[in-house]
């Protein structure tokens, strides 16, 4: 029985996972309003964003500031 409870416990904590890991900095550079929706949020609501996404907008951010954009490279 405990080992069923162990099991349940672990796939429902797993489901609860976050779930914007793909929001990687590459992605975000490419998408200037996506890097805009997360600061606002990282700025007034910081419970809905975990702190490695706030980080990743601000490299994008970072990155696009300083000229670093996939629009910019050249084919």
């Amino acid at each position: 029985m405990n080992k069923v409870m162990l099991l349940m416990l672990a796939a429902t904590l797993t489901a609860c996972g976050p779930s914007q890991l793909s929001e990687t900095v590459d992605a975000l550079t490419a998408n200037p309003e996506r890097i805009k929706e997360i600061q606002r949020l990282c700025k007034e609501d910081r419970a809905k964003v975990d702190d490695e996404l706030c980080r990743r907008a601000a490299e994008a951010a970072k990155r696009r500031f300083y000229g670093d954009r996939p629009e910019q490279k050249p084919r």
